[in-house]
């Protein structure tokens, strides 16, 4: 999770060669207290291990180009809209992983259902693969439809937020024991994502004039839509 919480660093960094959008010092900036917020909201244990890290790397990069590349097909006009592309992505992914799981997990879950040394019933470990399909399939769909109405960056740091938010409800609803620093994590990055609103209603609405620093892209050059790509 601590590794995760650099998402917004990722659309951060793509999104200028893929939609030629360079983001502001405010955002940038703001982005700070957010990463470190969910950072030690998420710190339960002082470990590190390099294949967990290269690998929450790779999805970081993996999940942040579907969004920053999402959002440039829902820019284009005349092709699907934000529903039915969620719908084509999912099928593609769907066909492209089912190979993949029949070869980890087949031949275990077929020793494991001849033998009936399942931990629950067969009947009951389907109505939760099915409820809990229709639940990540609603997570998503709903990711989509605010993914096209707002920027990556901005959808990033949502989702990057929503881990802080996921750890509180654990709290409530598990009686999930939490340190100081985890709550001091999660105030912060809740103050972050306060900030960042903020800086970007205020850019857009010129509150800040159009010569603040907080306003002006990171860097001066001027991208072409699709420029890098």
């Amino acid at each position: 999770h601590t590794v995760k919480a650099t998402e917004p660093f990722f659309s951060v960094a793509l999104s200028p060669s893929i939609l030629g959008e360079v983001p502001t010092w405010g955002k940038l900036l703001s982005l700070f207290p957010i990463v470190a917020g969910v950072a030690l909201a998420s710190a339960t244990e002082a470990s590190f291990d390099w294949n967990g890290f290269l690998s929450a790397m790779g999805s970081n990069l993996a999940f942040q180009s579907r969004n920053v590349l999402s959002k440039r097909f829902m820019g284009k006009k005349n092709l699907l809209d934000n529903v039915n592309l969620f719908a084509v992505m999912t099928i593609v992914a769907f066909t492209m992983m089912v190979p993949f799981a029949f070869f980890i997990d087949g031949r275990s879950i077929v020793t494991l259902l001849g033998a009936g040394h399942m931990a629950m019933p067969p009947m009951k470990l389907l109505r939760y693969l099915i409820l809990g399909g229709i639940t990540r399939c609603m997570d998503v769909l709903s990711s989509y439809m605010i993914l096209n109405r707002v920027s990556p960056v901005s959808h990033s740091v949502g989702n990057c937020v929503k881990r802080a938010v996921v750890i509180g409800a654990s709290v409530i609803f598990f009686k999930t024991a939490m340190s100081t620093l985890n709550m001091f994590g999660t105030a912060i990055a809740l103050f972050g994502v306060l900030v960042y609103s903020l800086v970007v209603t205020a850019c857009s609405q010129s509150k800040f004039g159009p010569e603040n620093p907080m306003c002006r892209p990171v860097y001066e050059l001027k991208f072409q839509d699709g420029a890098g790509i």
